[in-house]
């Protein structure tokens, strides 16, 4: 594909009350149109990443409107011009664009800095006792029995085990203080709902705490 250049490019916008092409062409030959060359007694400066032209120029004593819109058509001529000078015209399927360089100027935020998460009441006490986090490991374990990797919760997860054996050991123990034989699956799956509920209840809990302190 063959390279486009700057005027090439002003070509393919439409015409208007600007013309937009190279600064190389002196004026325009149209007497309808607005001469392309802007100059002015400071030199413009330029932020091409932001589509910005700086004037440092000063207004005229009491502007009207006609000598405004004049000074914003200069500023906004003299950008387009710098951009089909110094960015790289390129041509797809979608169309021509330039490709514009980095920002140099910082522009404010739209949306304010987020406010920092309160610690929870199990971080206020690992910092009090100097307890760091253990270092996380992935989601697989190995199980010794089936001589595989299994997940460590969720569906066929290691926290399971023991929920689906055909043959489970009787608590002679709890037999004994219960006068019955009891069930171990049953047992073990009450116990792990048990503490997914009380996980649950504490992470209400440390949430509520976090929204009294903010």
């Amino acid at each position: 594909m063959a390279e486009t250049t700057a005027t090439q490019l002003a070509d393919r916008i439409d015409e208007g009350a600007m013309d937009v092409v190279s600064p190389s062409v002196a004026d325009s030959t149209a007497t309808s149109r607005l001469p392309v060359t802007v100059n002015k007694p400071t030199p413009y400066t330029f932020d091409l990443g932001n589509l910005c032209a700086f004037d440092p120029n000063p207004l005229p004593r009491s502007p009207d409107e006609a000598a405004l819109t004049a000074i914003a058509r200069d500023a906004a001529q003299a950008l387009i011009n710098q951009l089909l000078t110094t960015c790289e015209a390129k041509s797809t399927s979608e169309g021509v664009h330039l490709v514009l360089p980095e920002p140099i100027t910082a522009l404010p935020r739209e949306k304010p800095i987020p406010t920092e998460k309160p610690p929870t009441k199990w971080e206020l006490f690992a910092k009090k006792k100097g307890i760091k986090d253990k270092k996380k490991e992935g989601k697989m374990v190995y199980d010794e029995a089936s001589g595989e990797w299994v997940p460590k919760w969720g569906y066929k997860g290691k926290n399971k085990e023991g929920e689906n054996d055909w043959l489970v050991e009787v608590d002679e123990k709890k037999e004994r203080e219960t006068g019955e034989a009891g069930d171990a699956r049953r047992d073990s799956r009450a116990a792990r709902k048990e503490r997914v509920r009380r996980n649950e209840r504490r992470q209400r809990a440390n949430e509520r705490n976090a929204r009294k302190k903010v």
